[in-house]
């Protein structure tokens, strides 16, 4: 493949940035619609909301409209639950051509009796898909209705794909979510509380999260919405602080709950030892009364380095001068995945998200090496000529850029749906160094000569 002839699209020359030395500061176009033909990696709407919400177990998620568009959101996050599994069957109106015609409220009020009396939820969300806004379907009404009759939440989620970015199905998860916030009792909650919002247990990593927490002494309110309940959800504004790992999805939520019940937030980032470790200093910080807590910390990160610290020297001796290319969902990710990659040798070619800002952009500069190339809203095209023109070693990604390491020869770690090997907190970061360790260094690749590369 001669990278000289891959171009970028017209159009897209603004969202590609290379730093260079003495280089002209530009800001980097972002919080805007695909490109029309780019065939962007960035999911839908209606595929954003799916995935915050997705998680919460003892629910049951019906999506209203076309049989396809249950079928591709079922079951893409590694999203494990302690309890009810209600959120592993994925439920759909199955809209056919008369319904179209004629409309299918009546559709989806007789699915909802039906599977509400089947698997007594503790309640439902409502996906609007595409031709739901097309057609004009009323589901608010249709949900009140069953709400209703049937006495639990029926949450409506206004997620028509066309509407906008994947952000903007963030957004409507979010708005669903505030709908139940607030209507369960905060009696016996402790002043020493959190919430973790923007965690989805992938791989069980929201409990080990969790019980660093509880081991500083901490309470955690609610989940979301990993491993995800209704009534912790229900109950989370008593909680004292929001804590946001994943800002790109849960910020909205958590600056709607601090407008209405005056709860702060913080960002923080469990990938890698220095933001691990932070997220615990930081929350021990909003406690100042209580320098137990913060102790307590300092002890969690002490032996937890302690442990996997040997372990990430073997790693860093192998893979010293490896280089590796992100692209992930959230910008904050990235942020992580870059210091986390400097942890065990590696530097990082190029860095880019799905759903970064501008002042998320200009950490990443701030951050990046000299020749890093960082992509706002990237397509499979642009991902190879990058991955082939820094000689890439590593491909961090999804499940949608795993096919394009593998045709270009590259190793590939995937970060973010469906993993079943936790990532995060200390023993997460030890995983990780040694999935990319086992994935850059296997002799296979020497059978797999680089695409414009050896023949």
């Amino acid at each position: 493949m001669d990278t000289q002839k891959i171009s970028l699209l017209e159009g897209r020359e603004k969202q590609v940035y290379e730093k260079t030395a003495g280089g002209v500061e530009v800001d980097i176009a972002c919080d805007k619609t695909s490109l029309s033909g780019s065939v962007s990696q960035r999911a839908c709407v209606f595929c954003g909301s799916r995935v915050v919400l997705y998680p919460v177990a003892d629910a049951i998620h019906i999506v209203h409209g076309p049989i396809g568009c249950a079928a591709y959101t079922w079951d893409i996050r590694g999203a494990v639950s302690s309890g009810p599994e209600l959120h592993r069957l994925s439920f759909s109106t199955d809209l056919q051509e008369m319904d179209v015609i004629y409309g299918g409220e009546k559709k989806l009020y007789k699915s909802l009796i039906e599977l509400i009396d089947q698997y007594q939820p503790n309640a439902a969300f409502i996906y609007s898909t595409c031709i739901i806004g097309l057609i004009g379907d009323d589901i608010d009404a249709v949900c009140k209705k069953v709400a209703k009759e049937k006495g639990i939440p029926v949450l409506p989620v206004h997620s028509e794909g066309f509407k906008g970015t994947k952000k903007d199905g963030y957004k409507a998860a979010c708005m669903a979510l505030m709908k139940l916030i607030g209507q369960g009792s905060t009696e016996g909650i402790s002043k020493y509380s959190i919430n973790i919002l923007g965690e989805f247990n992938l791989a069980g990593e929201a409990w080990i999260i969790r019980e660093y927490y509880e081991k500083m002494g901490i309470e955690v309110v609610a989940t979301m919405t990993g491993d995800g309940r209704i009534d912790d959800i229900r109950r989370s504004h008593g909680a004292s602080l929001n804590v946001v790992q994943c800002s790109g999805s849960m910020t909205t939520l958590a600056k709607e709950m601090e407008e209405k019940y005056g709860i702060p937030y913080i960002r923080v980032s469990y990938f890698g030892f220095e933001d691990m470790s932070k997220s615990l200093y930081d929350v021990a910080q909003h406690f100042p009364e209580r320098p137990d807590i913060m102790e307590k910390a300092k002890e969690i990160v002490r032996d937890e380095i302690r442990k996997y610290y040997p372990e990430m020297q073997k790693f860093k001796a192998a893979l010293a001068g490896k280089k590796a290319a992100i692209y992930v969902g959230g910008a904050f990710k990235t942020f992580s995945l870059i210091k986390a990659l400097r942890t065990i040798g590696m530097s990082v070619v190029l860095a880019g998200s799905q759903t970064g800002n501008k002042q998320d952009y200009k950490n990443l500069k701030e951050m990046c090496d000299e020749g890093t190339v960082i992509v706002d809203d990237s397509n499979p095209v642009e991902l190879s000529k990058f991955v082939l023109e820094k000689e890439a070693d590593l491909l961090i990604g999804g499940v949608k850029e795993r096919p394009i390491a593998f045709k270009l020869g590259v190793g590939f770690c995937d970060h973010n749906h469906e993993r079943k090997i936790p990532l995060a907190g200390f023993i997460g970061m030890y995983y990780f160094a040694k999935e990319v360790y086992e994935s850059v260094m296997s002799p296979v690749w020497q059978f797999a000569p680089r695409k414009g590369g050896a023949k």
